[in-house]
Parts: structure tokens; C-alpha cells; sequence
């Protein structure tokens, strides 16, 4: 599983004109499952994205994690992170789950996540043509891998 994390001020994802998912301060993560990944790959990845630490502490070091903070947590299924962009100029998808199993593990991960965080977790909609709106704050953005 990988997960595209950035801090954010604030988050949307629209569909077809309607918000379907809104956070404030916290992380927007987009999510890519790779073929294979299951529960072992859910837990890593959900307790390293809730405790990962990017937002500042007293010294304005990034010392405190999402859940420290408190904050929201917006998750984006986007099969596009799973790519293999190793060669030529076109992605493949070889390397993405297929969509019934991509979209089995990503409900099984936000279920993850809304266990384990007891504040704000909203996500957008599966296979959906999302606009994701969002305030990066730092600019801060970091790749997760399991």
C-alpha cells in the first residue's frame, strides 16, 4: 500500500458539484493498493499515517502526530500511485490491484483508520471522479510505502 500525505489546512473532495468529504487542519492521504495487500499491509500503513510526525511541536519542530494533534483525516482511493512509471512515457497498471480488490482493501483501511482515530476521518468515493481541494500547509507532502 502506498499513501501520498500532505498537511493541510483544509480538504474537499466534490462529486458532481456536491462535497462528499470535508477536514480541517489534519492530513489529506491519497491511497494506492497494490495487488497482495491485506491486513498486515492495512494496520502498518493506518498506524504509521495516524503517528507519522509532521505537524510542529513548541519549538516548531515536526515532532507531533496527527493524532497528537488531533486533527482531521481525509483519505482518496487514487490507483494512479500504484503506476509503474519506470519506463516510456506512458504509466502502467500492471502494478495496481484490480478494482473490486483495490476497493475491498480501501474500505477495509478507512474502517481501519476510523478505529484507531477517534477524531474526524472522511473520505472521498471509490472509483468516483473526485476534485480534491486542499491547502497545503508548508508545503508538506510525503510518501508512505508498506
Amino acid at each position: 500500500m502506498l499513501a501520498l500525505i500532505q498537511r493541510v489546512t483544509h480538504a474537499q473532495v466534490w462529486i458532481a458539484g456536491e462535497v462528499v468529504g470535508a477536514i480541517g487542519p489534519g492530513l489529506l492521504a491519497l491511497i494506492g493498493v497494490q495487488p497482495g495487500d491485506g491486513p498486515a499491509e492495512i494496520a502498518k500503513l493506518g498506524d504509521r499515517l495516524l503517528r507519522y510526525r509532521v505537524f510542529a511541536d513548541e519549538a516548531g519542530r515536526m515532532n507531533r502526530s496527527l493524532t497528537d494533534v488531533r486533527g482531521g483525516l481525509l483519505l482518496v482511493s487514487q490507483f494512479t500511485l500504484a503506476a509503474d512509471t519506470g519506463s516510456g512515457l506512458r504509466p502502467s497498471f500492471s502494478t495496481a490491484a484490480p478494482p473490486q480488490e483495490a476497493e475491498r482493501i480501501f474500505g477495509e483501511f478507512v474502517a481501519y483508520c476510523r478505529q484507531q482515530h477517534a477524531y474526524d476521518v472522511e473520505t472521498g468515493r471509490f472509483g468516483a471522479d473526485m476534485e480534491v481541494m486542499l491547502v497545503n500547509d508548508g508545503p508538506v507532502t510525503f510518501l508512505l510505502k508498506t
